[in-house]
């Protein structure tokens, strides 16, 4: 049983060696912030979009470092999910981008805030947050994909722009969005030809098409061009 005076000494040597301990990690975590969060890569493009940023409430339905809302899609790694092109478009015109699908507002964006913008996104993309947040698993259908099948592994041979941009609609091998028809075998049903014709501009190739016209050059579209054509119906044999 201790007595008052040794009490009131380990209430103070502890509580000062508690309060100690909390000033030397905050000041090291203070000390770490500039070269984790590549304060020398804050340009004005980037101060720009964060104003838009805040100006429009996007934090209203999307999540940004952890803070937000959860109504729509978490935005910490956005750059290196989707991509420029993607986030470009998405900010131009949402409904065009998910047909009948997306409730995000068409905010008008002008060229330079959509760059802005990008900027932004790119830069806290940048930061390193630990490992926060974690690398997001793409929707999958319920059975795995067979190796050898069409398609290949997930990753095998696909543009990035495939990556950034069209899994988000379509499927292949499993794996992707569900907005857009499954592209296995995409490479036995259309030749190059047309699928240049679709890539250029879907609305001229079909009245309607819900497929936006997307903003991909010329070298994007022979990648994918190059890539949709390996997609076959796997081979069975006798």
């Amino acid at each position: 049983m201790l007595s008052k005076s040794a009490a009131r000494t380990f209430f103070l040597v502890g509580t000062g060696l508690c309060a100690t301990a909390f000033i030397l990690l905050t000041l090291d975590t203070i000390s770490r912030v500039p070269k984790q969060s590549h304060e020398e890569n804050l340009t004005p493009a980037v101060h720009r979009g964060k104003d838009l940023w805040d100006s429009n409430n996007c934090m209203g339905c999307h999540t940004l470092l952890g803070e937000g809302a959860y109504y729509a899609p978490e935005l910490t790694r956005v750059y290196d999910r989707r991509g420029p092109e993607f986030i470009s478009a998405m900010l131009r015109d949402p409904a065009a981008m998910y047909p009948g699908q997306r409730q995000m507002t068409k905010y008008g964006f002008n060229e330079a805030q959509i760059a802005d913008l990008v900027a932004f996104f790119q830069w806290i993309g940048n930061i390193d947050l630990n490992g926060f947040p974690p690398s997001p698993v793409l929707a999958s259908s319920a059975a795995p994909p067979i190796a050898g099948a069409a398609g290949g592994p997930p990753d095998d041979g696909r543009p990035r722009v495939f990556g950034q941009i069209c899994v988000a609609c379509h499927t292949v091998a499993g794996r992707g969005g569900n907005v857009g028809p499954v592209l296995d075998g995409v490479g036995d049903r259309r030749d190059a030809a047309y699928l240049n014709r679709w890539l250029h501009d879907p609305g001229a190739v079909k009245r309607g098409a819900l497929m936006p016209k997307l903003p991909l050059t010329e070298a994007q579209i022979a990648e994918l061009i190059t890539y949709l054509s390996t997609l076959r119906a796997r081979q069975v044999t006798p």
